[in-house]
């Protein structure tokens, strides 16, 4: 059996491709793409020749899922989308379940993937993040799944259009007016630039530079820090039930800023405290 080669390419600068990737190409006969005609440019650059190109895109996925998988009896095939990782917001994950389902070997090339690009250089939390692709396109189903995780503890990328930006900035103001957002357009082209601020601010750019809402873009918000209202008396208690329990004082800490949201600080000084007043 033959091998189904999930290959990233670049997501804006050709040369944003790794050698392995190359080999891959260089070494299959068939590639199932997206548009040939991008494809093309890719391999012209190059000069990687003579390849049977397969059209694999959302509207004939079922289809040409099929046709690779009959390639695959015999021939290594090589799955690539337009730019960036395939089956991340792109097409691919149907071929690729059902190579998994045929018993195929399903080998991945690494490579650029935008959402991680935009984040790395956003100067927002990187520790934990929640990749939301695109949203739903009807404004009362993306207000939906923007409020059920705005309120989330990480930073969240987005994929957006340039027609529905700024609408996806009035939506993050309506939910989070302090939400920390930084916009990243035309990713790693000669026009890549970041836009960072407020939901005003982000608005306010827009609304004197309009020439700008043009290419595409990556938004990632990172929620603003919400005041939270502690009962020390009820904390107190806790900690005195954990002391009980012959819990270490870093344990107890732990644990109370887990339970209460508490910075570690916070809550180990609240323990200490109470060790001296006990």
């Amino acid at each position: 059996m033959a091998v189904l080669y999930v290959v990233a390419t670049p997501i804006g600068n050709l040369q944003d491709i790794s050698f392995r990737a190359l080999d891959t190409l260089k070494k299959v006969k068939y590639i199932a793409c997206e548009d040939t005609r991008q494809t093309k440019k890719l391999l012209n650059f190059y000069g990687i020749e003579d390849k049977h190109l397969i059209s694999y895109h959302e509207h004939n996925e079922e289809e040409a899922s099929e046709k690779i998988l009959k390639i695959l009896e015999k021939e290594d095939v090589a799955l690539i989308s337009d730019a960036g990782t395939p089956c991340i917001s792109d097409p691919g994950y149907r071929v690729v379940k059902k190579a998994r389902e045929n018993n195929i070997k399903v080998v991945p090339i690494p490579g650029p993937f935008a959402g991680a690009v935009a984040l790395s250089a956003s100067g927002l939390p990187s520790d934990k993040f929640l990749f939301l692709g695109f949203l739903p396109q009807k404004g009362s189903h993306k207000e939906k799944v923007l409020k059920k995780y705005i309120e989330l503890d990480a930073t969240l990328i987005l994929y957006e259009s340039p027609n529905r930006v700024v609408d996806t900035v009035n939506l993050i103001k309506e939910l989070d007016e302090k939400a920390n957002i930084v916009v990243a357009k035309e990713l790693t082209k000669i026009h890549e630039e970041f836009i960072i601020g407020n939901p005003f601010e982000i608005l306010d750019f827009f609304e004197k530079n309009p020439d700008k809402i043009k290419g595409e873009f990556v938004i990632l918000v990172h929620p603003s820090e919400k005041e939270v209202t502690i009962d020390e008396d009820e904390i107190k208690r806790r900690i005195i039930e954990l002391k009980n329990q012959s819990l270490k004082s870093k344990e107890i800490a732990k644990i109370i800023a887990d339970e209460y949201k508490l910075p570690k600080n916070q809550a180990y000084k609240m323990v200490l405290d109470s060790n001296n007043e006990g």
